[in-house]
């Protein structure tokens, strides 16, 4: 028996005095990732939550087993976000989807959820009306057509079921109350609540495909919600696709367990807690940037170093030489050395001796 078959299903019960430390150590840490990128100017506030919107929407989609492609991503993420330097690249309508499906639940965190607002996002995830070459019900919930919904996992021929969702004459009774409880007030704390939805949604699968992407992202909606910020700093998705056989693990077992989900509850704000510790790793060009402008920031620059430099210190490909610059910032090879001599003389640049045919340059890194 499934919980979703338990008599009492869906009053989830859980060990607060267990839970309480591990909410204390999330909620600091929240707090503390918070404060420090308030810290940082707006630009690079705004890299941040590209490159953290970026990962999840890119993670989310691998943990299902589809691999984007990253540029493509950035630049619609870019491009909804009014970054138009980084949207540069065409995307496909299926990232879009997958892109605007994140940033409606992420940036309209407050805003209630409802059937129609599922519908929408289905539809983005889905725009040829299709999963892979299978035709699938779009913007709608599913109906069972073809037997039971089964959650599986793994590459084909080789899948693992780990639970069988309710029929679906029973999916918009069930998504009714989960909508209810989720636009409701509650005392319990949002973390909580955001590792409550993800396992209700998921347990539900109310859609023939992408219920899994859904679920995360109405997690990620409910940390907002938690944060009071639309600026993401940390991807929940990133974490659990490093530990995707423990997530699944953890589903089937409280799938097939009570409705005292205090093991699953723990588990969610553990891997938060990890997300969090890990932000500075994922977003380490950003704290990186921030740091060299900070040491920098009485050095006097004109408009093409601080142009170069800023190159340098995002996804700048190969090395520097003395032609590169002059090609980049449009200007001669005698001014594009001129302009080397005077960053390596204030201890902005140094000469690469790595070797080769021509002189290359890098710039001084600040340690975090």
């Amino acid at each position: 028996m499934y919980i979703h078959q338990k008599p009492n299903w869906p009053d989830f019960i859980w060990d607060s005095n267990r839970l309480l430390k591990l909410v204390g150590r999330v909620r600091n840490q929240q707090g503390r990732l918070l404060g420090k990128m308030e810290s940082l100017g707006f630009e690079l506030k705004e890299e941040a939550v590209l490159e953290t919107l970026t990962t999840d929407v890119i993670e989310s989609s691998k943990i299902e087993g589809e691999l984007l492609n990253t540029d493509e991503v950035r630049s619609s993420v870019a491009r909804r976000l009014g970054m138009s330097e980084y949207g540069l690249v065409t995307s496909s309508r299926d990232i879009e989807g997958v892109v605007e499906m994140m940033l409606d639940a992420t940036q309209k965190f407050n805003d209630q959820l409802t059937h129609d607002r599922f519908f929408s996002w289905h539809s983005a995830l889905f725009p040829s009306g299709r999963s892979g070459m299978t035709k699938i019900t779009i913007g709608d919930y599913r109906k069972d057509d073809a037997g039971p919904m089964q959650v599986i996992s793994g590459a084909m021929g080789k899948e693992k079921v780990h639970f069988q969702a309710p029929q679906s004459r029973l999916v918009i009774e069930e998504m009714t109350r989960f909508i209810q409880w989720f636009n409701s007030d509650k005392d319990t704390d949002p973390v909580i609540c955001a590792a409550i939805a993800h396992l209700w949604f998921v347990t539900i699968h109310p859609m023939d495909d992408g219920n899994g992407r859904m679920a995360r992202a109405i997690a990620d909606m409910q940390l907002a919600r938690a944060d009071q910020s639309n600026q993401r700093f940390y991807s929940m998705s990133s974490q659990i696709e490093k530990d995707k056989k423990t997530y699944y693990k953890i589903l089937e077992d409280t799938q097939k367990g009570s409705l005292d989900i205090t093991n699953w509850i723990e588990w969610f704000l553990d891997c938060l807690l990890k997300a969090l510790n890990s932000t500075e790793v994922n977003l380490s060009k950003v704290f990186v940037k921030a740091k060299f402008w900070d040491i920098h920031r009485d050095t006097v620059l004109n408009n093409r170093q601080h142009d170069m430099i800023n190159k340098l210190l995002g996804d700048f490909f190969g090395k520097l030489s003395t032609s590169k610059y002059a090609k980049i910032c449009k200007c001669s090879q005698d001014t594009a050395h001129r302009d080397i001599k005077d960053l390596i003389t204030k201890n902005v640049m140094i000469q690469d001796h790595a070797g080769g045919r021509s002189t290359n340059y890098k710039l001084i890194l600040p340690e975090l």
